[in-house]
């Protein structure tokens, strides 16, 4: 080999040396930077994100100025409804006669089903018996004051084994929600602490017989035992012919759900809690639910029985003038679109109002460090938790946000403490009632723009409802300006909001 070759491959050698001792030191900052401290807030990581509207200073500069989440909770006064919820470890017998070792609120899964009326001032006291990591309480579509929120470590510390803690709100809204512990939450809600929070008219103070059969049905997986409510298999209730039904069907695992129903036609009368304008019979229709989402289904019941299915399993619901039947299943069929379902009416606000900010949330997935952890990463515009945006607003934004999942994976985003109106899927505008969700099933590849009047302060959690992936670091937030929280995520202070 020639003296220039011999040179050049030496010094070829010392560029690959050099850019990857480059890639080394690179790849060990990387892991250095992605390690979460012992205990943290979720404002010191944040990259704050004005969406275009006038500049923000997060927290105002600091924990020690501005409005604290503590200051934001709900009114005081004399409860309309009082209710009181154990958290604690329990043996569960389903109606197969298995028994099932759980968490439990109230010694069951689901936790007892509570109902109020709007207007009640509600008041809920949780106490943790034994539940070793702490609990929460989240009211999964209440928009409510921010300190009741039940977010460990943004609105409140975990209550630990043997404290307890006080929620109070009004009950404003009118529909069907749930309620969930959100500390460990993908643990702890697989393992049973959820249950259904239903409000109804506050004119409507008749006993359910008075007016027709109102069934809550909560789809669960526990510890790999589908459920349909409690029952590990077809639940069957007496319906007599010609009685108005409504089927309250919550899913309150991390993945979609989809439902069959057979024996009559139907309609969809309410999503995530809000009632459609213009509801239409439906007939072999599959209805798609996103993890922690909720449809209200309404029919006449006919003269035969009817049966809800739940597609991949042997639980349902079936509904006979004597209680005894359980038909077979109806089949799939083509999949409702609520994008196009219903009559359009007012909305306060549409696509072509003027947004006070426009933010961006792309969901990816990257290779990269997640708290040290090597691998393909959940993203959000680019950014790996925690150093993901804080969308940055001030009460009385008109705000716009364009969702874009291009993971490959399917993400149920939820809002705390709004509701979103949908203005179009892919491009194209909702063209039937007006379609307000708080949980958004976003498929591979989707894109969706939607809206919403900031009118709740506080700092608010914004994530995907598979929990897995929330607790992977599929979480971010939305915060008011002058907004700050004093608690603290991890270590000494026993929080995992997730």
């Amino acid at each position: 080999m020639s003296g220039a070759k011999r040179a050049c491959a030496v010094g070829a050698a010392i560029v690959g040396g050099g850019l990857a001792a480059v890639a080394v030191v690179w790849l060990v900052w990387a892991w250095w930077e992605s390690r979460l401290p012992a205990t943290y807030s979720v404002m010191d990581y944040a990259i704050p994100d004005d969406g275009g509207g006038p500049a923000t200073d997060m927290g105002m500069a600091g924990k020690d100025h501005g409005t604290s989440v503590t200051d934001l909770h709900g009114p005081a006064g004399v409860p309309t409804r009082r209710f009181t919820l154990t958290a604690e470890h329990a043996e569960v017998r389903l109606a197969s006669g298995r028994t099932v070792a759980a968490l439990t609120f109230n010694g069951t899964v689901p936790g007892p089903e509570l109902r109020a009326h709007q207007g009640d001032l509600v008041e809920v006291t949780l106490h943790n018996k034994d539940i070793e990591d702490g609990v929460t309480i989240h009211w999964h579509g209440v928009d409510l004051p921010n300190a009741e929120d039940g977010v460990a470590g943004v609105t409140q510390d975990a209550v630990p084994p043997g404290g307890s803690y006080v929620y109070r709100f009004r009950a404003l809204q009118v529909g069907t929600f749930w309620y969930h512990a959100h500390q460990a939450s993908a643990s702890e809600v697989r393992r049973g602490l959820y249950g259904a929070l239903v409000i109804e008219p506050a004119t409507n103070a008749a006993p359910v017989s008075g007016r027709g059969a109102d069934i809550t049905v909560a789809v669960h997986t526990l510890n790999g035992t589908p459920l349909v409510n409690s029952t590990d298999g077809v639940e069957k209730r007496a319906v007599a012919p010609g009685t108005p039904v409504r089927l309250r069907v919550i899913n309150t695992d991390s993945t979609p759900q989809r439902y069959d129903i057979g024996g009559t036609p139907f309609e969809v009368v309410a999503i995530d809690g809000t009632d459609l304008v213009g509801p239409t019979p439906l007939n072999g229709r599959t209805l798609v639910l996103a993890a922690g989402g909720r449809y209200d289904i309404a029919f006449r019941m006919p003269p035969a029985p009817v049966k809800l299915a739940v597609e991949g399993t042997i639980t349902g619901l079936a509904l006979s003038p004597d209680g005894t039947a359980d038909p077979p299943p109806a089949p799939s069929g083509p999949e409702f679109d609520p994008a196009v379902y219903g009559r359009p009416a007012a909305t306060p606000f549409d696509a072509s109002s003027h947004f006070d900010r426009s933010f961006d949330l792309t969901v990816s997935r990257k290779p990269g460090f997640f708290d040290g952890q090597p691998g393909m990463q959940w993203a959000i515009n680019g950014h790996i938790f925690p150093r993901v945006p804080m969308f940055m607003v001030e009460e009385g934004d008109l705000v716009h946000i364009t969702i874009e999942n291009t993971s490959g994976a399917v993400h149920p985003m939820h809002l705390h403490g709004h509701h979103m109106l949908v203005l179009s899927r892919d491009g194209t505008p909702v063209t039937g009632s007006p379609w307000w969700s708080d949980t958004l099933n976003v498929e591979p590849g989707e894109k969706y723009d939607v809206a919403f009047r900031a009118d709740n302060p506080g700092i608010w959690m914004d994530h995907c409802h598979n929990l897995s992936h929330a607790a992977a670091g599929l979480t971010m937030h939305l915060s008011y300006m002058g907004v700050t929280t004093p608690f603290e995520t991890g270590g000494t202070a026993h929080n995992h909001p997730e």
